[in-house]
Formats: structure tokens, sequence, C-alpha cells
């Protein structure tokens, strides 16, 4: 590898984005939207948002750059956590 070459990708990770959770209980109890996502992603600084359904089966993958929101029956959000 020289100098001119870039540096590989760090699987898991977006260069530029890492999801911070730290206050996004609030949105805890409010309906899953285009509007909310929006306004999630933008405080986490996350790159990608993963809507979880009740029920969802999800792997253990982690990712630095993404932020999932569990939803109850009713589509209402349960938890947000990076990941």
């Amino acid at each position: 590898m020289t100098a001119e070459d870039p540096e590989p990708p760090v699987r898991g990770e977006t260069p530029g984005y890492s999801c911070r959770d730290e206050g996004l209980d609030r949105f805890v109890g409010r309906q899953a939207s285009q509007e909310v996502g929006a306004e999630l992603l933008s405080l986490s600084g996350a790159r990608t948002l993963r809507w979880l359904p009740k029920g969802t089966i999800t792997t253990m993958e982690y990712r630095a750059d993404r932020l999932k929101v569990w939803l109850d029956s009713q589509n209402s959000i349960e938890r947000v956590n990076c990941g």
C-alpha cells in the first residue's frame, strides 16, 4: 500500500458517521414515521436507521454507524440504540 492508496474501509463503519444514542429515549412512545426517523438520524449522527417491528429477528452484527429503533405491535417506539 502506498501513500496515495486510500485506507481500506473498516467493516461496519462509514467514515464520518458515528452513532450516539444518549438522550434518544425521549422518542419512546412516539409513532414511527419518516419524519421521526429523519430526526433520529440527525440527532444520533448515525448513517443508517433500522426499524425493527415487533417479532423481528436480528443478527449480532454491530455497526458503529447504525441506529436501531425497536417498535411495538402498534408501531410505537419501544427503545432506541446504536448498533
